[in-house]
């Protein structure tokens, strides 16, 4: 599959997408506290999806080798690291949570994923999850045509590892527009100047997730989806799907409630 380029329809289509699926985050805020479960989480944006007239992309969604996905988001929670299924068990205090939306409208994706600290959270935890959203950030702020998908990935590298954390290698962030996922594959690790040349149009994820511990990661048990960190640390993980633009970057996922970029970023 070769990389799509969006026309201007294209990029509409993908403004509607992005913010509608931050707009799921914006209604799950509030909700996401001690004694809520991630299953009535995942009731509360489907109900939510329905009233916005989108629909969820990852519930029944089965890729090669993988059982259908059974809910309407992922929740990763404090040592998973991407793919949690929503279950019954309560969040409690101390908890962090990545919970990843993406959402179909008239056939575009919206892919954005955010952390919540469930309660009053350790400070090493609050430190994980700031520092994994300002890694995202370095690696947007390297978009723009002309730069390749190594400039995106060494930075956010760069900037993990120079904090003293590790970032996964088997999962990266993809292109996405009238499909789940496209191509480019957006690795959250590599060499400045190397891979694909970023050129207007293209849209892609930059959802680097960023362990506490060591890099490695296994999957969890037998339901086929949910991966943790090998030595039970900490993950934690932003996403936010880009355009670039003629002259750089456009973030698409972003909505009343988003929180702000960091300060270097407008610098």
């Amino acid at each position: 599959m070769s990389i799509t380029y969006k026309d201007a329809d294209g990029i509409q289509g993908m403004r509607t997408a992005g913010r509608l699926a931050a707009e799921v985050l914006d209604f799950l805020t509030p909700h996401i506290k001690p004694g809520i479960t991630t299953r009535q989480i995942d009731e509360l944006a489907a109900e939510c999806m329905k009233k916005q007239g989108s629909t969820s992309a990852t519930l029944g969604y089965q890729p090669p080798g993988y059982p259908p996905y059974p809910a309407s988001l992922c929740t990763s929670v404090n040592n998973v690291v991407c793919h949690g299924i929503p279950n019954d068990k309560p969040l409690k205090k101390g908890d962090i949570v990545n919970v990843d939306v993406t959402v179909i409208k008239d056939g575009w994706y919206g892919d954005t994923s955010r952390m919540f600290m469930v309660g009053e959270a350790s400070i090493a935890a609050k430190r994980l999850i700031h520092l994994t959203y300002e890694a995202m950030w370095h690696g947007i702020v390297q978009v723009k045509p002309g730069a390749r998908l190594g400039d995106i990935g060494w930075a956010i590298q760069q900037f993990a590892e120079r904090n003293g954390f590790s970032v996964v290698r088997e999962f990266c962030g993809h292109g996405v527009g009238r499909n789940f996922h496209e191509e480019p594959q957006v690795l959250h690790y590599g060499k400045p100047g190397t891979l694909e040349e970023l050129k207007p149009g293209m849209t892609f994820t930059i959802e680097p997730m960023i362990n506490a511990g060591r890099k490695e990661v296994k999957e969890l048990g037998n339901d086929g989806w949910t991966i943790v960190t090998k030595d039970h640390s900490l993950s934690a993980q932003w996403e936010h799907t880009v355009l670039v633009t003629e002259s750089g970057w456009e973030v698409l996922t972003l909505s009343a409630g988003s929180p702000p970029p960091p300060a270097f970023v407008n610098g």
